[in-house]
């Protein structure tokens, strides 16, 4: 059973995995067997993540290159193609959120989220996906959002995107299974991160939303994402295709409960 999840001589890119869930994420790849590149795009960030990878026993490779920019993308890509081979594995985790009521949202704005969180998928897994096709399978997981099923306010671009990330891993996974090339998708719900830590706190209106709202009564740990993301990127879910796997403890199974039943 073990070698279902082993990565050994896998070559793994995850995109925005500089710090938080895609850092996580990566972590397992790595720990998995998996040869680690690290996408990002500011220096200081970059040098940062590469110092926790080591720090944790992880040999990962940084590259600084803009997931939006088709150019770049094949530069880099060609790049890391040449030193490390095919790309086994891609995790599309680099995203981006602008918090603006609909009404008050310049278009550009809602582009410029769409680009990032939907375009930018795109582009990567047509780039990857020549490799994989020529080389005979591999995988690509795309981080969606419980906004992929769920609307909520000021979030109208990221969530289209979110919605639409969904359906493009659907469709590509239609169009690449000939080609032995597995499409899948993670949905976190609310995980306890640096950038959370402002308002998990007992007694804040949104923490004690988000305690009450998932059944399992607390926020996500990043390493709960870890065992979704070898599964979807080993040979364990080789039958497995066109799916959204959401790791939020339960949120979008239930309407909810209300505030002191047990």
């Amino acid at each position: 059973m073990k070698e279902l999840f082993d990565l050994s001589g896998k070559v793994a890119l995850v995109t925005g995995a500089t710090h938080g869930l895609g850092m996580a994420m990566a972590k397992a790849l790595a720990k998995s067997g998996a040869t680690l590149i690290v996408n990002g795009h500011t220096p200081a960030k970059m040098d940062k993540a590469l110092e926790e990878y080591k720090a944790d026993g992880i040999e990962a490779y940084g590259y600084l290159f803009d997931v939006t920019n088709e150019k770049e993308v094949d530069e880099k890509l060609s790049e890391i193609e040449s030193k490390f081979g095919t790309i086994d594995i891609l995790v599309n985790n680099a995203g981006m959120i602008q918090r603006t009521p609909a009404l008050e949202m310049e278009v550009a704005d809602f582009a410029k989220v769409v680009n990032m969180d939907l375009v930018s998928p795109f582009l990567m897994s047509k780039r990857v996906a020549k490799g994989m096709k020529e080389k005979g399978g591999g995988k690509i997981i795309n981080i969606c959002s419980m906004m992929s099923e769920l609307g909520r306010n000021t979030v109208s671009g990221y969530a289209a995107a979110k919605g639409g990330l969904k359906m493009l891993t659907r469709n590509l996974a239609t169009e690449w299974a000939k080609y032995n090339i597995q499409v899948n998708g993670i949905g976190p719900g609310y995980f306890a991160t640096e950038q959370t830590a402002p308002i998990r706190v007992d007694g804040h209106p949104f923490n004690d939303f988000i305690i009450n709202r998932t059944p399992a009564g607390r926020w996500g740990d990043p390493e709960d994402l870890q065992g979704t993301m070898v599964f979807l990127a080993s040979q364990a879910s080789n039958f497995v295709n066109g799916q959204i796997v959401y790791v939020d403890g339960g949120i979008l199974a239930t309407i909810g409960k209300p505030h002191g039943e047990e």
